[in-house]
């Protein structure tokens, strides 16, 4: 009888746990960042449902996203007094002083960045050096004044495509090289991009990665791609521009930027001659970077990169201002009304399937399955004419590119 009662209350307890695990609301997240009034007056923001109790908030994209735990801390230092001493040891014979490492290397400390938000005295200006995990590629976040890597904040797609959607969750989603997929897909932007890699015997699939992206807003077309380049060099000029079809050229210095139309520019990001932002105001902004597979990263994933072409691609960073919540596309579906993620959580390399949705027939194309641009009438004047196929003298061709004279 005593066992009976004993497994009955086992039973009412495990009933009651999850009735009480099924009724929790997710936690309610606040932007508390003032200069972003439109984030900061909200007041239904909620964590998503893949972390509902742990979450943060970016205030710029007014996107809730899933934060790691807190990292276990260092073990106690041990207590001097019992530390048995140290014999003396015999005087080490004097050292020439090597020179200090360049700069932007990764023995001294990664390239340097500086907060470049005004809005932020304390932290304006204020020289960092970029993390370990991204020596050469990383930015200074004003608001907590620390460098964090370009590819590990929502809205990043970056090297194998990783992909970081909205909430902060990583995937990966491999295409196929020689291909165009939908990324993003809304009722005014749609950003398509072109894949290259390398097929592996001993994989069923391709090492890809973006090379290329089309973007479609209002009546406008923006291209930007990475010219197919053999050995790197950081201080040349790897990227390929356009604007409605006409090319566009930076002077390759810190500051310069050009106005293409009415609240619609593209600036070189810093001093970093591969970078760019292209910004279209109260509706997206792109952080993109040229960046070559390299020799380690050849070694380490077995990629087989030769000399003849280093892979040059693109290592992106979207924000977005004005999404509906009926967005879609593989990273654009990360933002969207009501979204779950898909992708298998748990494993080291999470991928995310789709290929046939995401599909699509041409860099400026909007016939992929889950398409939900709208397109104007002058913008589907102007597609009524077939880009044609061009070998440009520096390596890169392809449908829809313009070369450079």
């Amino acid at each position: 009888m005593t066992r009976r009662l004993v497994l009955l209350f086992i039973l009412l307890l495990t009933v009651a746990l999850v009735a009480e695990a099924a009724t929790r609301k997710p936690k309610k997240v606040k932007c508390k960042d003032k200069k972003f009034y439109e984030c900061f007056k909200k007041k239904d923001l909620y964590c998503p449902e893949t972390c509902p109790r742990s979450c943060d908030i970016d205030c710029e994209s007014c996107q809730p996203f899933c934060v790691p735990p807190p990292s276990k801390p260092p073990p106690p230092t041990p207590n001097p007094t019992l530390t048995p001493p140290i014999s003396p040891q015999p005087p080490m014979p004097p050292v020439s002083p090597s020179p200090p490492p360049s700069d932007g290397s990764e023995a001294a400390g990664g390239k340097r960045v500086r907060c470049k938000n005004k809005a932020y005295g304390t932290c304006y200006n204020m020289e960092h050096r970029c993390p370990a995990a991204c020596p050469d590629y990383c930015e200074v976040d004003c608001v907590t004044c620390s460098p964090v890597c370009n590819c590990n904040k929502p809205g990043a797609v970056c090297q194998d495509p990783r992909f970081v959607g909205a909430d902060g969750i990583t995937f990966y989603f491999h295409g196929k090289k020689d291909k165009e997929f939908c990324i993003v897909t809304d009722s005014n932007l749609h950003i398509n991009a072109h894949f290259i890699g390398r097929r592996n015997a001993n994989m069923g699939r391709d090492f890809t990665w973006v090379q290329s992206l089309g973007i479609l807003f209002d009546d406008h077309q923006i291209f930007v791609g990475a010219q197919k380049t053999g050995l790197w060099d950081n201080s040349i000029d790897h990227l390929d521009m356009s604007f409605d079809g006409v090319p566009v050229f930076l002077l390759p210095q810190d500051g310069a930027k050009r106005q293409l139309a009415t609240g619609v520019s593209i600036a070189r990001s810093g001093s970093d001659t591969n970078s760019v932002v292209i910004e279209v105001e109260n509706n997206f902004q792109i952080k993109a970077t040229v960046v070559p597979i390299t020799k380690h990263d050849s070694k380490v994933h077995k990629y087989g990169i030769t000399e003849e072409d280093c892979f040059a691609h693109l290592d992106l960073g979207f924000k977005f201002y004005s999404l509906s919540g009926e967005v879609n596309g593989v990273l654009g579906q990360t933002y969207a009304r009501n979204y779950t993620s898909r992708v298998k959580m748990g494993i080291d390399m999470p991928v995310l399937g789709g290929q046939r949705e995401f599909a699509s027939s041409g860099l400026f194309s909007t016939d992929c399955a889950v398409a939900r641009f709208k397109k104007t009438e002058s913008l589907i004047s102007s597609n009524t004419f077939e880009y044609g196929n061009l070998n440009c003298a520096s390596g890169f061709d392809g449908r829809g590119v313009v070369c450079k004279r």
